[in-house]
């Protein structure tokens, strides 16, 4: 095969255009996952020779953090050039051997759309700031000064400050939901549309199999720029933006969120049905109406097929009671809509940090996460269990904790490389020097370390997600709450074709008695846990989940 032309789709990869539908999603942030070159920085090439290690895990698709043309100011989200790869990450062609080989192993590929706005050295953004005439000038928001000279209103930037920049070319103001380099496009303007959809386009000509689209709720402004409104101190989340941040203090209904944007994503929808079996997850960046966003953009088939959820990314471990209530919640809600669940990404620290879980307990908040009704992304390394890394002031490279620090320390602890083998400082990941260090605790958790021990946390991982799959109640079955409390929380998962699985959890260190519900259960012993069954029921040791069919 010519690996510079766009790859064919193979017919034989389209089995079921519903395979997103409980799919299990591996996020890889391509800098830190392995370098093929020695630069020290992660590539497509490494991601293809890491390839066996994904499809031994059993997920179903690969969701790769942006590796698009970019200066790199924040790492790939600031987009220079949509159709090409940085010459950091490789080539097309290494693009389009990824995507065969792939392929070959039965997995998917979804690739990180950043549609919401560029880099300010995007051809799109250095025409449109040249005059306030030229053909794209109203391609971004742009809008004259106050009286005063203050921008236009109150919006605030997620990455501190204002949302406004001001541009002595142009003598105005362009917003920027995140760093001043990344300056928002205007998406009322319909060739804006045209042209990111077209993008979307060659993409998909290349035989991607979906897009996580990142900060899909950013993507329209308000055009009378009204000012947001204050957020009441009780009201106030610190999951979207950390609580140094005064960004968290507004009600942020005129900056994002806005109607407009369902019928942008109805025409991306149209576009993606054009191709067998697409699908598409949107990252959903509200802490405060994020469950209602995931409701009007999933609804019905003529939107997005399924919305990132923040509630399980927040600092604070989900009680039993949590659980339950962001469930039940979203069952209300969001309905027939379908979320995508997660416990860390490339923004949050890693849970097993951010909840301070032992080994036991990783394991049991994950066999909660793979029991989900929804879909499931894992973050690369949380099948090795990894913690947050310490990263030093010297050593960090994001632009967001060198703002904050010390009180916020940014991303990079949840960015480091992946440690492939117990061997040398930079555990298999490079030959050369690490862009950013590779944790030296993380070592004895390489790959290497853990791949052939029946016991450790990567077999679990396969196990778990073995289970998943074995069980079609798992995958796409409806949902219902059994009960739950401060350390406990069981549901029962139902399939069309009458299965029924009841999963309980024991989110403590205590022992913990379970109430079966009504029926004739019989524990399924191909989960990985023990619990102890007699006459007065099930009791489950610390930190342990049950597993139960009902016979009919």
């Amino acid at each position: 095969m010519n690996m510079a032309t766009p790859v064919e789709r193979d017919a034989a990869q389209v089995v079921d255009k519903d395979w997103w539908r409980g799919a299990v999603i591996y996020q890889i942030y391509p800098r830190s996952y392995q370098d093929s070159n020695g630069d020290g920085v992660g590539d497509l090439s490494g991601i293809i020779h890491r390839l066996p290690h994904i499809a031994s895990l059993g997920v179903d698709a690969i969701w790769i953090s942006p590796f698009f043309r970019s200066p790199m100011l924040d790492f790939g989200y600031d987009v220079s050039n949509y159709r090409d790869v940085d010459p950091l990450f490789g080539t097309l062609g290494d693009f389009d051997a990824l995507i065969h080989r792939a392929h070959e192993l039965n997995i998917k590929i979804i690739i990180d759309l950043v549609l919401s706005h560029t880099s300010d050295q995007h051809e799109w953004f250095q025409e449109s700031r040249s005059s306030r005439d030229n053909p794209r000038h109203d391609w971004y928001m742009w809008a004259d000064a106050k009286p005063d000279g203050t921008p236009p209103n109150n919006w605030l930037s997620i990455f501190g400050g204002s949302a406004w920049e001001w541009d002595g070319e142009r003598q105005q103001y362009f917003m920027h939901n995140f760093l001043k380099e990344q300056p928002d496009l205007n998406l009322h303007n319909p060739d804006v549309q045209d042209a990111l959809l077209d993008v979307a386009r060659f993409w998909l000509d290349r035989s991607v199999d979906g897009f996580r689209l990142d900060t899909i709720n950013f993507y329209f402004a308000d055009e009378e720029l009204r000012d947001n409104p204050v957020c009441p101190p009780e009201l106030r989340n610190d999951s979207i933006a950390p609580s140094v941040n005064p960004y968290n203090w507004q009600e942020h209904l005129y900056d994002k969120n806005r109607p407009e944007n369902l019928d942008f994503l109805r025409r991306f929808r149209a576009l993606m049905d054009e191709y067998p079996a697409i699908t598409s997850v949107g990252e959903v960046g509200d802490a405060q109406i994020g469950m209602q966003i995931q409701a009007e953009y999933t609804s019905g088939d003529d939107k997005v097929h399924m919305c990132y959820a923040f509630e399980f990314l927040a600092p604070d471990q989900p009680s039993g009671n949590r659980v339950s209530q962001v469930l039940s919640k979203f069952e209300t809600v969001v309905s027939e809509g379908w979320a995508c669940w997660a416990f860390s990404n490339h923004d949050v620290v890693r849970h097993a940090s951010r909840w301070n879980l032992g080994e036991k307990a990783q394991r049991v908040y994950a066999a909660l996460l793979m029991s989900l009704r929804g879909s499931v992304c894992l973050y690369q390394g949380e099948e090795l269990g990894l913690t947050e890394a310490y990263v030093s002031y010297e050593e960090l490279q994001d632009p967001y904790g060198i703002r904050f620090w010390p009180k916020f320390k940014g991303r990079d602890g949840c960015r480091t490389p992946i440690p492939w083998s117990g061997d040398g400082p930079n555990g298999g990941f490079t030959d050369g020097k690490p862009w950013l260090p590779v944790a030296m605790e993380h070592l004895s958790r390489s790959v290497a370390n853990q791949d052939r021990d029946d016991a450790s946390m990567v077999s679990f991982y396969r196990d778990m997600i073995a289970f998943r799959k074995a069980h079609p109640a798992l995958i796409k079955g409806g949902f219902e709450m059994v009960e739950s409390d401060a350390d406990v929380v069981s549901f029962i998962r139902t399939a069309e074709g009458g299965e029924r699985v009841f999963c309980a959890f024991n989110l403590s260190n205590t022992a913990q008695p379970i109430r079966l519900p009504a029926g004739d259960w019989r524990q399924d012993r191909g989960a990985p846990f023990t619990a102890t069954i007699n006459d007065k029921g099930v009791t489950l040791p610390p930190y342990q989940a049950y597993f139960a069919q009902e016979d009919r």
